[in-house]
């Protein structure tokens, strides 16, 4: 009788992230464009997708190497992007504490943001949910399409126009996640809160600004949450 709940676990995970594809698809596309913009061949951009996987990084990346910014600078501003990953990791553990080591790196390498938003709020509704199937089914699913879209926008290249708007996207992606996770006043005020932050500081170097309205919100959020104000 377990055999077939396995399988639903799994397809439930790719089904609950098929609609956020409608995001990531242009997403990757413009991760591809972008590689091709600073210069990198299709090996290369590749490769960077499938090592580095985090798409707000990425394009951060890719900008700073078609400005010819030095590399330190470049990996400094991926990993200050990559600090909610912290955040995130640090809220999944537990459900996969149970699982060996092997198979919690393979699962941490496909941690995203959409496979976490997903992941942690379909455990907590269906906690008999096989966790690790349901992550895979959702986090593989999201890997796939990622890289076919960026291989995809590498041989398009210049070729999209920017009449289709294609970098709209990207912010379309997150406020799809963002939305339903505001269910309550500390949510609702980390939620706004960060994103006001965020856009003020926009302008800080190393992308900064993405960092400090992390932050910001946070703090928002655990100050309405204790003071219940």
């Amino acid at each position: 009788m377990r055999g077939p709940a396995i399988d639903e676990d799994l397809v439930a995970g790719v089904r609950d992230v098929s609609p956020l594809m409608l995001g990531i698809v242009p997403f990757a596309l413009v991760a591809g464009i972008a590689a091709v913009d600073a210069g990198l061949g299709l090996a290369e951009a590749v490769g960077m997708s499938v090592i580095v996987f985090a798409g707000a990084s990425q394009l951060a990346a890719l900008e700073l190497l078609g400005e010819n910014a030095p590399l330190a600078v470049v990996v400094g501003t991926a990993v200050v992007i990559n600090l909610r990953m912290l955040m995130y990791s640090a809220s999944i553990a537990p459900h996969f504490a149970e699982y060996g080591r092997r198979l919690r790196a393979g699962l941490a390498y496909l941690l995203t943001d959409q496979a976490y938003a997903l992941s942690v709020a379909e455990f907590d509704e269906n906690p008999d949910r096989s966790r690790w199937r349901y992550y895979l089914g959702a986090a593989a699913s999201l890997w796939v399409v990622w890289q076919v879209g960026t291989v995809a926008g590498v041989v398009l290249g210049a070729g999209v126009p920017d009449a289709w708007g294609l970098t709209f996207a990207v912010p379309l992606v997150f406020l799809a996640l963002l939305v339903p996770a505001m269910k309550d006043r500390p949510t609702t005020v980390a939620g706004a809160a960060g994103g006001a932050v965020a856009v003020v500081a926009a302008g800080l170097p190393l992308n900064l600004g993405l960092l400090i309205g992390a932050l910001s919100g946070i703090t928002a959020g655990l100050v309405t949450e204790v003071t219940g104000s």
